[in-house]
């Protein structure tokens, strides 16, 4: 079972009045700086971009570049995939309601695949802190908490392989964006549990674990520049770029170039 395979987990963790502030402001953060990206790419190739979406989740990111006709005419074409059907049906009823059929598509795939995908991108985008929910397929949801078992994450070999593969999908000058993920300190931690009590679901991890998970199967992993640095070992380290989404360290922007 994924993370996201629950109908009512998946629309409690879109309902903003179960969102903690600090999100709610960094998925406005991320956007934000996701448009400055958008805008930097389409001025360089000045022609409209094609944009790959992983994890699409409720088309937040598709929706809100429709709304604003600027954006909207940077965007040539739209494509998201997820790996959980409550969320591609979200995004379907979202893209039909809007009528932007014309340029965004969902795809039920899961980006551990990504090698077998075979189109090309201007930008390859994955937002609100879903890259973190990478998470090693033999992780021991049900034990973990009374092991006494600490899962070392000097390697995460999905997180590597999803953006290694993401990374070949760009044209030459494009981007892969990680809209958000949450670094890695004691404060991040803390208000990562606390937001998963409130949609009443029962920690597993510790205070020495640099990802919060729960016995619902949800996980959400923590990072520093050092890691990413070394998940993305494949990449020129001045080829990434890391942005602040707030002033209290607790999630960030990083910017892969190509």
């Amino acid at each position: 079972m994924e993370m996201y395979d629950n109908e009512n987990t998946v629309k409690k963790s879109f309902d903003t009045s179960h969102l903690p502030e600090e999100q709610i402001q960094a998925q406005w953060a991320e956007f934000i700086e996701l448009k400055k990206v958008i805008t930097e790419i389409y001025a360089a190739k000045q022609s409209p971009l094609s944009i790959l979406d992983i994890g699409i989740g409720n088309a937040r990111i598709a929706r809100h570049l429709s709304g604003v006709k600027d954006m909207w005419d940077m965007i040539g074409q739209y494509d998201g995939t997820d790996n959980a059907m409550p969320c591609i049906d979200i995004s379907n009823e979202v893209i039909r309601s809007l009528n932007i059929q014309d340029k965004v598509t969902v795809h039920f795939f899961d980006a551990i695949n990504l090698n077998e995908w075979k189109r090309k991108y201007d930008l390859v985008i994955t937002t609100w802190f879903t890259a973190g929910n990478f998470y090693p397929d033999d992780f021991p949801f049900e034990t973990y908490k009374d092991s006494g078992i600490k899962l070392d994450l000097t390697e995460n070999k999905k997180f590597q392989s999803i953006f290694f593969n993401a990374y070949q999908l760009l044209n030459d000058g494009g981007e892969v964006v990680i809209g958000a993920c949450y670094i890695d300190n004691d404060n991040t931690r803390k208000k990562q549990e606390d937001f998963y009590a409130k949609i009443g679901m029962s920690v597993i991890t510790s205070k020495d674990d640099s990802f919060t998970a729960t016995k619902e199967r949800f996980w959400s992993q923590r990072f520093t520049k050092e890691k990413l640095y070394h998940y993305l070992s494949f990449v020129p380290k001045e080829k990434i770029v890391f942005t602040p989404l707030d002033t209290y360290h607790y999630a960030m922007q990083v910017r892969i170039k190509k």
